[in-house]
Order: C-alpha cells, then structure tokens, then sequence
C-alpha cells in the first residue's frame, strides 16, 4: 500500500530519497503527515523524518474522548539482508544499534513504520487535559453523606485529655 522499493532508493543521486506520505491509519483512528528521508548506506538503509498529526484516544482518567497531538522524529535502520548468521547467539543491544531485519524484501512498509512509530509515541497515560476531572471531586465541606446512619458522626465530640 504505502512502501519504498530500494531500488529507487539505489537509483537517486547520493542514494538518498525525499518522500512525503499523508494518510489515515484506520487501525488507530490516526491521521499522519510526514517527510522522510531513505539513505542506502550499503548493506544498511537508514529513514529518518518527522512526523505530524492526531489520533483519537480516550482519557485515562475521565474515559472522554479526545485528539491527541503527533509531533514526533523518526530515525530506524533496515538491514537489506538477514542479520540471522551474524547474530546466532544472544546479542545485548545498546543505544543506536536497533536494526530491523527486512529478511531480503525489496521494499520498506512505512505504513508499518509510521504505525509502529504512533503507538510508541503516545504517552503511557492519556489525559484529556490538565482539568481533567475539575469540579468532579468535591471538598470536605461540600459533602453530604447519602446513608442516614453515618449522620451520628456528625454530632461526635473530641475531647483533649
């Protein structure tokens, strides 16, 4: 649907390719905006970019719907060929050296890029808003107890010895 072959990608100057995608990610309730940029560095393609949006979601604490904002960078590296033979055992990953295994396709899905990408953007709790819930807690004072029972508290007296 939304791809990259990396043979365009071999046939730009400088094998660089500029591409601007603006679609809906149905899945998400999402509509994106973004430039990229796919740079062949050999065995290796690197996609860097920016993205732009909002998807729909529900506050976590309200449970009301709401958009949120996308505004975030990309930066993922594709390996063209497998990385299984290089890494057989169990490799610890450091900073900047994530590689996603293309597994000898001959094209990079960005609408899974940018789908994975909006996922991991979103903040872990969602929040409508910063008053959110304002004026749904009410104070001390403004308390009225529903049950007749507890009205005996009322009346109790605290003495200091």
């Amino acid at each position: 649907m939304y791809s990259v072959k990396i043979k365009d990608i071999e046939k730009e100057e400088g094998k660089t390719l500029k591409q601007h995608f603006s679609f809906e990610i149905k899945e998400l309730s999402a509509k994106v905006d973004s430039s990229l940029t796919f740079k062949s560095l050999g065995d290796f393609i690197e996609v860097t970019g920016h993205v732009n949006g909002e998807i729909d979601v529900e506050c976590d604490v309200c449970l009301t719907p709401y958009k949120e904002k996308l505004d975030f960078d990309i930066d993922e590296t594709y390996a063209k060929t497998t990385l299984f033979g290089e890494y057989g055992n169990e490799v610890e990953l450091r900073n900047g050296e994530f590689v996603t295994d293309l597994n000898g396709a001959d094209e990079i899905d960005v609408y899974d890029l940018l789908y994975q990408s909006v996922i991991l953007s979103l903040p872990n709790k969602k929040v409508c808003g910063i008053n959110c819930n304002e004026g749904l807690f009410v104070t001390d004072e403004e308390y009225q107890p529903e049950d007749e029972r507890l009205e005996i508290f009322k009346n109790i007296e605290i003495k200091d010895n």
